[in-house]
Parts: structure tokens; C-alpha cells; sequence
């Protein structure tokens, strides 16, 4: 292949730097808006690109235990729950129905790929919810999506993917369907965990419509607080959010809650960073 020209070289790296400032610009005017004073906002007419003197006046106010605070340990509470059991219900039925001979196997698989096809929809969902008694609980925003259809694809992809030999091998020393998936499939698939695990708390975290629906104000999640703070316009007190009047915020205040709900996948994905660039390029191989 040709080497490229200065000038395609050239017009590569513009294009990768107005890429890179188009993403993170809105971000750094984001954390910046947050830690500026009032009057740099006003002056600023809202925004901020830079804050001349800093302050974390809008974090204390949110995080002093109000409406915030309980929000955002709901979110960790969720999705560290919901992760979990979707994880590990997801492994477990994905290497069950990745085993030939399986009884029942080939009609689970249809039935699970129905639904993926015809998703039941809001109103039965919500009817099942509230027929089930979980309106108003935390279980509401677990149970009906514990089990991704997508990821169970990916996994039962990845567990037909590991050499048959390995199986046998076990199976001579052995080892029982549980040792098996304990010992040999899931510390082989720790790259397609770490790609599902990483879905299914992205969308635990960010699941606001379903706490729309499901949940009071006060059992609120920190999406759908957020969304209340920056798209209702919801006025924030010292110790949280004012529940009169309901006028607009701050920049100050929904700049702070935005990073506060935007920070924590932020520091997560640096962790499965690894596995998740070897899961994605495994599957688009496989594929």
C-alpha cells in the first residue's frame, strides 16, 4: 500500500481534532458550568468555559442529603443489584441452551428469540408490573428486564465458541455441568461479561422511563431526578430539591447533577476497558 499524501495525513488529523473537540468541549463547559460562581454564570449568560474562581457550592447543595443524595444511592443500589442477577441469570441460561442435548433447549431458544422479535410492549408490561404487585418497588425496574435477549445471544455465542475439547477434558476429570461452567466457561468469557456486564448497568443506570412509570417521585432514581432538574426545571434547595414552586434552576446545580450521573460509567469503563475492546472484536470475528 501507498504511503499517504502530507496533505491526507494533514486532513486526517484535522478531522480527529474537530472530532475530539466536538466531544470535549460540551463536556468540559459541563464540569466547568458546575464549579462556577453565580455571577459567572450570569455574566457568562449561562454557560461557562472557564471558572475563574471555582467553587463546589452546587455539590454540597446536592449531595446535603436531599432528594440527590437518596437518588443517586438508589441508582448504585440498582444497578449493582440488577447487574448482578442479570449477569448471572444470563450466564446461566446462555450456557445451558449453548449445550447440545439440552432437554427442552431448542424451544427455550425459540421462545427467548420471540420475544426479541415481538417485544411485549408498554401497556402488557405495565399491566404485568402492576398485576405482579411491584408497582411503587425497586423489584419493577429489575424483574421485567432481568434478562436481555441480545445479551443472552452474545454469551451463548461466546460459550459455543470455546474448543469441545475443553468440555471433554472436564467431563473425564469428572467434573459435573456445574464445575464445568464454573471452571472452564466463565474464566474463558470473562471479555463477553465484561461487555454484558457493562450493558446491562448502563442501562440500569440510565433507566428513567421505567422509574417514570413504575415509581413515586420519592423513590426516584437519579436519571429521572436528573431529567426532572434539567428538562423540568425542578429549583434546588441547600438540602435538596424544593418541592414548591418548581422553577427553573440553576445551570450551576443541573451542570452538578449531570456529572454527578455521568461520572460513575466514566470510571467504571476504564476497568473493562480491556475486556471490552476484546469482546467487541471477538464477537465482530465471530460474526
Amino acid at each position: 500500500m501507498e504511503r499517504p499524501r502530507p496533505v491526507t495525513k494533514a486532513a486526517k488529523g484535522l478531522a480527529v481534532l474537530v472530532l475530539l473537540c466536538l466531544v470535549l468541549v460540551p463536556f468540559l463547559v459541563i464540569v466547568s458550568t458546575s464549579l462556577a460562581s453565580n455571577k459567572e454564570v450570569v455574566a457568562g449568560g449561562g454557560w461557562v468555559l472557564w471558572p475563574t474562581d471555582p467553587t463546589l457550592r452546587a455539590y454540597e447543595n446536592i449531595l446535603s442529603g436531599g432528594i440527590v443524595t437518596k437518588a443517586l444511592g438508589v441508582s448504585v443500589g440498582i444497578t449493582l443489584v440488577g447487574t448482578l442477577l442479570s449477569l448471572a441469570c444470563t450466564a446461566f441460561l446462555a450456557y445451558a441452551l449453548s449445550r447440545p442435548g439440552v432437554f427442552g433447549g431448542k424451544p427455550v431458544l425459540l421462545l427467548v428469540l420471540f420475544t426479541f422479535l415481538f417485544p411485549p410492549g408498554m401497556i402488557p408490561a405495565f399491566l404485568l408490573v402492576k398485576g405482579m404487585g411491584m408497582q411503587n418497588m425497586y423489584a419493577a425496574l429489575i424483574a421485567p428486564v432481568l434478562i436481555n435477549v441480545f445479551n443472552l445471544v452474545v454469551l451463548r455465542g461466546f460459550f459455543q465458541g470455546i474448543p469441545e475439547e475443553l468440555y471433554e477434558a472436564a467431563r473425564l476429570d469428572g467434573a459435573g455441568d456445574w464445575a464445568t461452567f464454573w471452571r472452564i466457561a466463565l474464566p474463558l468469557s470473562k471479555a463477553a461479561l465484561a461487555v454484558v456486564g457493562l450493558f446491562y448497568a448502563v442501562s440500569y443506570w440510565n433507566a428513567w422511563f421505567t422509574a417514570s412509570i413504575y415509581l413515586e417521585s420519592d423513590h426516584w432514581p437519579l436519571s429521572q431526578v436528573l431529567r426532572t432538574y434539567v428538562i423540568g426545571g425542578a429549583q434546588i434547595a441547600d438540602t435538596g430539591l424544593s418541592e414548591a414552586g418548581m422553577v427553573s434552576a440553576p445551570q450551576t446545580t443541573q451542570m452538578a447533577v449531570l456529572v454527578i450521573a455521568v461520572v460513575p460509567i466514566l470510571l467504571v469503563y476504564p476497568f473493562l476497558q480491556k475486556y471490552f475492546t476484546k469482546g467487541v472484536l471477538t464477537g465482530a470475528i465471530k460474526s
